[in-house]
């Protein structure tokens, strides 16, 4: 049962929502740099909604990968917003792209600015190679950063694969079940884009002289022979394979966050917009990472008297099955509800984890899946992070004044 909610008339809207293609890391979006990927995106943003540039309070962008400066900056700048115009760039790695945009609706909340462009762009492909100086001055290159203490027997830190092999086998969540998930994944995703239901929310992107204008990750071929085939791909003897986990992938995504006064007017591509009733994020054991996400919903849905029952719509990244699943179960809901709520249109085991931009994605799915959903439905994106943390939104459909 629906508990005590926020006034979803005074809460800050998400009135549009873009993205690019999303491309596996290293094809066809390998050669454009990450600003780049955001700066169209922003762009379409603007002129779709017909915003005055010089009104954006400020443009709020998670990144994870990338070389460090201000990117949220950086963007704005190559998409043409003036120069009057601050950004901010975010790093909760995964989940930055989401927290960007909880950042950009609480900013609104406080009466900081009237309309926020936010989201988050990663490009896997182009992101620099780290290195630390070592004793005596020479470089030591290293894979990626640290996000939790190695604790005396060296496993506090584990590596993404390993740490989902562990939230799976811990919560039972089988082999069988895991690939079962990941080519739903698939097959959700194909049929979307052969329906059209990507359409209006992506920007191509021109890479040099071709111009990119599909996701590349689903694969048609894949079914359940095949994805039994893969090998454990983390850990011996285990259930996390290559064809049950995402593939890093190239992307970019962004939203228009406006007060309810300035969304009046826009110019609105959709019918209906996501009202901002709140976020929470949340800390989980981080060897148990993937957990993250279902802690910050837990406390999202207790904070508002709400059951995961309620919510008629929900986005969660699909870094590895497993720890969807197990995330699923530890919120309670069945075989059934994950299938007619999760991810309806497919997710990141076939889209491909675009690490900071996935948040970001995830929004600007619901905001796609809210056009079809009654007002007053109840969505929520969600997305676990590095160093066992998780960030939940939940929003409230609204039907905006024709």
């Amino acid at each position: 049962m629906r508990g005590s909610l926020p006034d979803a008339t005074a809460a800050p809207l998400i009135v549009a929502g873009l993205r690019t293609p999303l491309a596996r890391a290293g094809t066809s979006l390998a050669g454009v740099e990450v600003q780049h990927l955001l700066a169209p995106v922003l762009r379409e943003l603007v002129e779709m909604t017909g915003v005055s540039p010089e009104s954006v309070a400020e443009v709020v962008v998670g990144n994870a990968a990338g070389g460090g400066g201000n990117l949220a900056r950086l963007a704005a700048l190559e998409a043409g917003l003036p120069e009057s115009v601050p950004g901010l760039t975010v790093d909760r790695q995964c989940g930055s792209g989401l927290d960007a945009i909880v950042l950009a609706c609480r900013l609104a909340q406080a009466d900081a600015g009237g309309l926020f462009l936010a989201g988050g762009a990663e490009s896997a492909s182009t992101a620099p190679v780290r290195g630390r100086r070592a004793p005596g001055g020479a470089i030591e290159f290293y894979s990626r950063a640290q996000h939790a203490p190695t604790g005396d027997d060296g496993d506090g830190d584990p590596d993404m694969g390993v740490a989902a092999e562990t939230v799976a086998r811990e919560a039972g969540v089988s082999r069988e079940r895991q690939d079962r998930f990941a080519l739903r994944s698939h097959r959700r995703a194909l049929a979307a884009a052969s329906h059209g239901a990507y359409d209006a929310e992506l920007v191509p992107v021109w890479a040099g002289a071709a111009l990119v204008t599909a996701d590349n990750g689903p694969r048609a071929r894949l079914d359940a022979p095949l994805l039994a085939r893969f090998p454990a791909a983390f850990v011996p003897g285990g259930t996390v394979t290559a064809g049950n986990s995402c593939s890093d992938a190239d992307g970019a995504a962004a939203v228009l966050v406006a007060r309810p006064g300035h969304a009046t007017d826009l110019g609105r591509p959709r019918e209906t917009a996501l009202a901002f009733l709140g976020a929470a994020t949340a800390g989980v054991d981080p060897r148990r990472l993937g957990l993250g996400g279902a802690a910050a919903v837990e406390a999202l849905l207790e904070r508002h008297g709400l059951a995961a029952r309620d919510l008629a719509a929900v986005e969660f990244n699909e870094a590895f099955a497993g720890q969807v699943l197990a995330c699923m179960d530890r919120l309670g809901l069945d075989d059934a509800q994950v299938d007619s709520v999760l991810n309806t249109d497919g997710g990141s085991l076939a889209l491909g984890h675009a690490y900071a931009a996935s948040g970001a994605v995830s929004v600007v799915r619901l905001l796609a899946r809210a056009q079809a959903l009654p007002e007053g439905s109840l969505c929520l994106a969600m997305i676990s992070s590095a160093g066992g943390l998780g960030t939940a939104a939940l929003f409230e459909t609204r039907r905006l004044p024709v």
